[in-house]
């Protein structure tokens, strides 16, 4: 027999595909997980007792302080923000970029330093462009590690 713990899953979903929010959507609902999207504008989800959208005021980071406030220990956010993936991990919770990538305090110190290095660079004109267009080999990862989350939120 399982035990499910209280784990719930954050999203920082101003910037998260709409095909990771259906994967996240369909998951919540099979395995019983609360879920909640926070935005700083409107979203559409399916009704569901385990889905909630939490709105906040525009502003830069609004969405990223109220999930570090709201955040647990063991809790799962989705976000390709580092800076908000660092301060997560600060509260033993874990964070899941999109593309798959599972931060944790073993990583996210690393992550975080290169990603300021890059912006350096990007402000001094010496690196351009963005990340690759989101693909299916990404889905997959993401699908990847959500899944070993969900696993883990069950303890024998």
């Amino acid at each position: 027999m399982f035990k499910e713990l209280n784990l719930q899953i954050w999203v920082d979903a101003d910037a998260c595909p709409a095909i990771v929010k259906e994967l996240l959507f369909r998951a919540a609902i099979r395995t019983k997980t609360m879920l909640t999207l926070v935005a700083n504008q409107g979203l559409a989800a399916p009704r569901s007792e385990f889905i909630t959208a939490l709105l906040v005021p525009s502003g830069m980071n609004v969405a990223d302080r109220k999930i570090i406030e709201l955040v647990q220990p063991g809790d799962l956010v989705i976000t390709a923000d580092i800076p908000l993936a660092a301060e997560v991990v600060a509260k033993d919770a874990l964070a899941l970029d999109p593309r798959g990538e599972l931060y944790t305090s073993a990583n996210v110190g690393q992550r975080l330093a290169v990603r300021n290095l890059l912006d350096e660079l990007r402000g001094g004109g010496h690196v351009g462009g963005g990340p690759p267009n989101f693909s299916p080999k990404d889905l997959k990862a993401f699908a990847n590690q959500l899944d070993r989350w969900l696993t883990k939120g069950k303890k024998p």
